[in-house]
């Protein structure tokens, strides 16, 4: 059987036209929502769910085009994170919550921060982990420092080639990043790495329409943003490795520059943060869920 979180209901929630996302729900009291990242599905916050879930109604999907969730063809804006977020909010609204918390890591977190650009009155509280906004990002990779995001460049290509080309060799794709980005391997046992590469291996197309969007529509909408000073208004968490050592910025004021209650952390652990350091993670949402 496949790995769920024990103790979760799994329900699959419509949220647009065709599309019903995958969601695993837990707990009572508060509602916060925990959005995954890549190459990972929702089980990534499985330990971070269940300590939640001790005093709120912890909700985990899997993203439109992973996991469980429906995978819509690639339009242009089908993988916008302005449509992943309106995803978001219909499932919160239809288990019954108008306004929570929000917490992503990675893709997720751009996907965290979207709806908060555009959900203000929705999203009482945000956690973004390990990323930066799209156009600081794309900002951020010059030199050969940025060899780590080869992955961005080359799904961010015309539709065909980057599809074929990870296909052709899809667990060693998503694997390399499993293997690289992990400060401690052994947080992600055999049985979740086999499930986050068989669920990877069946959405090699909604994945890379994923990172496209990133390239293209993302970058539009948050450029509007920042020309227009929409920001922020919520309490916002960022946690992070220190890629600004390497890559030459410095991200607490690239992140002040969107948000004006920051609190930033810089973390020793890897990437794979909530599965490698999953105490530390509970502890910051909740100091979060306090301001």
């Amino acid at each position: 059987m496949a790995p769920v979180i024990p103790g979760f209901e799994y329900r699959r929630v419509p949220v647009a036209d065709g599309v019903s996302l995958n969601a695993a729900v837990g707990g009572s009291g508060s509602p916060i929502v925990l959005l995954h990242g890549f190459p990972q599905t929702h089980l990534m916050w499985r330990h971070v769910a269940a300590d939640l879930a001790a005093d709120h109604t912890v909700i985990c999907p899997d993203l439109r085009g992973y996991g469980a969730s429906d995978k819509p063809a690639e339009d242009g804006a089908n993988y916008g994170k302005r449509t992943m977020a309106a995803d978001i909010v219909a499932l919160a609204r239809a288990l019954g919550h108008e306004r929570f918390a929000l917490a992503g890591h990675d893709r997720g977190a751009l996907v965290a921060f979207r709806a908060g650009l555009d959900h203000p009155d929705t999203i009482t509280h945000l956690a973004c982990l390990d990323v930066l906004p799209t156009l600081e990002m794309w900002d951020a990779m010059h030199g050969v420092t940025a060899a780590v995001g080869f992955h961005l460049y080359l799904m961010a290509q015309p539709p065909g080639l980057p599809e074929r080309m990870i296909a052709a060799e899809a667990d060693a794709f998503f694997g390399h990043f499993l293997d690289v980005w992990a400060g401690d391997p052994a947080a992600i046992p055999a049985e979740i790495r086999a499930a986050y590469l068989a669920a990877c291996r069946d959405a090699v197309p909604s994945i890379v329409a994923d990172y496209r969007a990133s390239a293209g529509v993302d970058v539009a909408d948050d450029q509007m943003d920042l020309d227009t000073g929409n920001r922020l208004r919520m309490p916002v968490s960022v946690l992070q490795q220190d890629w600004g050592a390497a890559l030459g910025y410095d991200a607490r004021a690239l992140w002040e520059a969107w948000a004006t209650d920051l609190v930033h952390t810089t973390v020793d652990y890897g990437h794979f943060m909530a599965e490698e350091a999953p105490a530390d993670v509970a502890k910051a949402l909740r100091e979060l869920l306090t301001r």
